[in-house]
């Protein structure tokens, strides 16, 4: 254990080129006290970690110190194959890069670790789209991902409510999600997300010739300043929840028996059935009859009469009062074709 934590913290040191004990202490999750013995003996060890003191002080390896990656255990190595996705990494124009990185990791490897690349993929497949569908990947995809890599401003044309609208964007980062692409980007100093496969046009930003006497080298070469503090897994989680909480704007009322609860995340929001479940078992739990009424989040009354004809028997709306009626309605037809 201890081993492994010294390892991580002379890659970390090498990664960042200098870190603060409190930084080392909360990536490795011990205590800066902790941090301190470890460095020491890093040092009894010979490996170069200098102290600089002071109010902006920290840990850095002096002298281009290097560790090797020999020290890969086998599931690390495995890991690190598993670490992409391919599709994502061809349709993002990178799949000659992911080669060539994988054959440079594969010589650094010991040579009883070499196979680590073929059995992994031989016993794990990531395939990140749902079911029944075929996604094409974007034809704008390899140039908003080049963006992405270079920290590149873009002028980009997007479909936005089937009207096409002119946008000056900082691209900060791509997500697959269910099969569909996103981009995160900065625009007016604020964080936004883009559906990639909306863009229209897209145009990186070029170099230019910059006079004024503040102007750096992000302002010359197109090039943006990214802000440090940006946390694309973070926002992603964020935005995502706002997006599931903003689509469920209306509610139903439903009876459900004890199947019809239990089938009830399968048919829906799975998040909002299970919060109204639990809501309703905590509030006054089953009937007599074993049926246990539920406020349920929905989209809209038109989708929820789509879903919720999947419950069958095992699921009676009780309000709205016109979504009643249409499922009462749509019971009758059921029951005259099998009649």
């Amino acid at each position: 254990m201890r081993a492994a934590r010294l390892i991580k913290m002379v890659l970390l040191l090498q990664a960042r080129l200098s870190m603060t004990a409190a930084e080392l202490a909360r990536e490795l999750e011990v205590s800066e006290r902790t941090v301190a013995r470890d460095v020491l003996s890093l040092s009894e060890a010979g490996v170069p970690v200098y102290a600089d003191r002071g109010r902006t002080g920290g840990y850095r390896l002096i002298g281009g110190y290097r560790t090797r990656l020999t020290g890969l255990g086998r599931s690390e190595a495995e890991a690190l194959f598993l670490s992409g996705v391919p599709a994502a990494l061809r349709e993002m124009g990178l799949a000659d890069a992911a080669s060539a990185a994988r054959l440079k990791v594969s010589a650094a490897l010991l040579p009883e670790l070499r196979d680590a690349a073929t059995g992994a993929a031989r016993r794990f497949h990531l395939d990140a789209p749902g079911w029944y569908q075929q996604p094409e990947p974007p034809e704008l995809l390899p140039a908003i991902a080049e963006a992405v890599r270079d920290d590149r401003r873009i002028t980009a044309r997007y479909l936005r409510k089937g009207t096409e609208v002119a946008r000056e964007l900082e691209p900060y980062g791509l997500v697959l999600k269910a099969g569909v692409w996103y981009l995160a980007a900065r625009v007016g100093g604020e964080h936004r997300v883009y559906r990639v496969d909306r863009f229209t046009a897209v145009a990186a930003a070029a170099a230019e010739e910059d006079t004024t006497p503040t102007g750096g080298d992000a302002a010359r070469d197109g090039r943006f300043d990214r802000d440090p503090s940006f946390d694309l897994p973070a926002f992603w989680a964020e935005r995502a929840a706002e997006f599931a909480r903003s689509i469920l704007r209306a509610q139903v009322v439903l009876r459900l028996s004890a199947d019809g609860a239990r089938l009830l995340p399968y048919v829906t929001d799975r998040a909002a059935a299970r919060e109204a479940i639990a809501r309703a078992q905590a509030a006054a739990g089953p009937d007599a009859r074993g049926r246990l009424t539920v406020t349920l989040a929905v989209e809209s009354p038109e989708v929820a009469y789509a879903q919720l004809l999947a419950l069958g028997p095992e699921g009676e709306v009780l309000a709205p009062a016109d979504l009643r009626q249409r499922m009462a309605a749509a019971a009758r037809r059921m029951a005259a074709g099998y009649g």
